[in-house]
């Protein structure tokens, strides 16, 4: 009985590594989330990663709302309304918080091709697209905020000013 007892801290100990693993990953995926810089209107996180900023009374920063815009310009179509998906692609609002920032930018820009047993699927590249690329930290910001459950559906209502470096560099990526 006495070795029973003594094992029991030991699996207490690993239950308790097991359970800081897991909040551990539970911190990682909301460092994916929590904006910890903003530099002229746009927010990064602690690892440089673009994200939202939504103050507590809902007013969203521009580069939200601006994704927000150019989602359903050039990304619903597929994609479905406000990142839910749809029957011919998949939910981007799950993406933008499970998939790695860059493995995100990389499909944007180069597109993709799944096939399967079961479904075929093709993401073209959209790395040609003046619309889509100059944005596309806005949309991924966008598709986080719907994602994390920040911003509910509809249209956003309160936003921030575009300030002029923003202004600057749309304009610059545009080449007007």
């Amino acid at each position: 009985m006495t070795r029973r007892l003594s094992a029991l801290p030991t699996s207490l100990a690993a239950l308790a590594l097991f359970a800081s693993s897991a909040t551990a990953q539970d911190a990682a995926k909301a460092d994916n989330i929590t904006a910890a810089s903003n530099e002229n209107g746009r927010y990064y996180t602690a690892d440089g990663v673009p994200t939202f900023n939504i103050a507590p009374d809902g007013t969203m920063d521009w580069m939200t709302y601006s994704g927000f815009r150019r989602y359903h310009s050039e990304c619903h179509v597929c994609h479905g309304p406000e990142g839910e998906g749809s029957s011919y692609a998949p939910a981007l609002k799950n993406s933008a918080i499970d998939m790695d920032y860059y493995d995100f930018v990389d499909v944007v820009t180069n597109g993709r091709k799944k096939v399967s047993a079961s479904q075929n699927s093709v993401m073209p590249s959209f790395g040609q697209n003046a619309n889509v690329m100059c944005y596309l930290d806005d949309i991924y910001t966008y598709l986080k905020a719907r994602g994390s459950g920040a911003l509910p559906r509809g249209r956003p209502g309160k936003k921030e000013p575009k300030s002029d470096a923003i202004r600057q560099a749309e304009a610059d990526c545009l080449g007007n």
